[in-house]
């Protein structure tokens, strides 16, 4: 595999690359605290929040591959990650509003991410922006 890196991918790249690293931290720190105080006040919001730092942690991986000039299966991983992101903060979000009691605290994908100022449902809008763009810059 050949590494290709432009300014536009090393920078926009290194930004998703940490603010995935911080969501991995935050969305594993609260489901963690949350499971492990009132895990059954709302379990299944409380897994969601635990599935968010799992999907962060891949987007994490499959960014920092792409992000440093792997091609081929990385990109398509990150795609497919980014996609399904954008595919749970919907359906949480939207689930969280139209049934509030299962969602009695906020998580990470609760009401769009509205606790983390919308960086839920953005990252992975901008992932596929990112992606798109990468794939221009790195085009023949």
């Amino acid at each position: 595999m050949a590494e290709v890196t432009t300014e536009r991918t090393l920078g926009a790249g290194r930004v998703l690359v940490l603010v995935y690293g911080v969501f991995v931290v935050a969305a594993a720190g609260r489901s963690a605290s949350q499971l492990a105080t009132h895990a059954g006040r709302a379990p299944l919001s409380y897994a969601l929040s635990a599935l968010a730092a799992v999907m962060y942690a891949a987007g994490l991986v499959t960014t920092t591959l792409v992000e440093r000039g792997r091609r081929g299966r990385a990109v398509l991983v990150a795609r497919a990650l980014a996609v399904a992101e954008l595919v749970c903060v919907l359906a949480v979000g939207t689930a969280s509003l139209v049934f509030p009691d299962a969602f009695p605290d906020r998580t990470v994908w609760s009401e769009y991410g509205m606790g983390y100022l919308f960086v839920p449902l953005a990252l992975p809008v901008l992932v596929l922006l990112w992606l798109r763009g990468s794939d221009r810059a790195l085009a023949p």
